[in-house]
């Protein structure tokens, strides 16, 4: 991941529970600050909407526009986690499933006609097989992997009531609805509509229960692993790109005090996003 200088905000994979909120007021994007992946064509929208806009540093900013792609979309909102910031995406990238399309005209009236979306981070706390603990914040989902050749056996706990003493599979995910659109999707998870108060959990690849396909929890639930065997099977936890290897147990949960603030251009929400990519469009 490219280096970015923040505090010159020159340049540098659907999350959780999101509700739609009012849209902004004229006087709130005043001061706008562009970050940009270290792609070309990233680094020339860079340019070009600096000069016509003006850009001042992330910590003054009023609003913050992110240029780029998913992954860039994903570390600027890991950035700016729990400030409040509004951030608007603009598509320098290839999926672009976070962003809205690129323009150079109308920005400011794109900016305050836009839609605002707040949602919330996944928890993640990790015990290592050292007994060190460890935090992570994940927008997209907290994953367990298995770290060698032999498969991972890890137990489940809801609420701290056990539901699967034993899963043996490649490892498990839970996701936040937009993350429901990424590697769960590709896993195959269900979908998550944004709007619904649910987390998926998601075996990757299971040997036992071989028919076991994951289930949908409410995203109050809080979400215990267990690693079975931690020495002879080591297991990795990742939330979205932070990794935590031969861990022994995980903890996840929905972080609502830490919030994140989303624009999107009108008919171009994440909410309709998730609906046509349900349609396999």
């Amino acid at each position: 991941m490219p280096h970015v200088d923040w505090q010159r905000g020159d340049h540098a994979r659907g999350l959780p529970l999101a509700q739609p909120g009012p849209h902004m007021s004229v006087a709130a994007f005043q001061r706008v600050a562009f970050v940009a992946s270290a792609t070309e064509d990233a680094q020339s929208a860079l340019n070009q909407l600096s000069a016509r806009y003006g850009n001042v540093a992330v910590d003054d900013a009023d609003v913050v526009v992110a240029l780029g792609g998913d992954g860039f979309m994903l570390q600027t909102l890991h950035r700016l986690l729990g400030r409040g910031i509004p951030i608007y995406g603009m598509n320098r990238g290839t999926i672009g499933f976070l962003m809205n399309d690129f323009h150079e005209d109308d920005l400011t009236q794109r900016l305050n006609n836009a839609e605002e979306t707040v949602t919330h981070p996944l928890r993640m706390k990790a015990v290592d097989v050292d007994g060190q603990e460890h935090e992570a914040l994940a927008i997209n989902e907290v994953s367990l992997f298995r770290q060698t050749h032999q498969v991972a056996k890890i137990s489940i706990s809801i609420d701290s009531k056990m539901r699967m003493p034993e899963l043996v599979a490649d490892g498990v995910l839970v996701a936040t609805p937009t993350g429901s659109t990424a590697y769960n999707l590709s896993a195959h998870g269900p979908i998550v509509p944004l709007g619904s108060p649910l987390v998926a959990l998601t075996p990757l690849s299971p040997f036992r229960p071989r028919r076991w396909r994951g289930a949908l929890l409410p995203d109050q639930a809080v979400i215990e692993f267990g690693v079975l065997n931690p020495d002879k099977r080591p297991v990795a936890a990742v939330a979205d790109h932070n990794e935590i290897r031969r861990v022994s147990k995980v903890r996840v949960e929905l972080d609502r005090n830490t919030p994140l603030v989303m624009l999107h251009d009108p008919g171009h929400s994440l909410d309709e996003r998730i609906l046509t990519e349900q349609f396999g469009f």
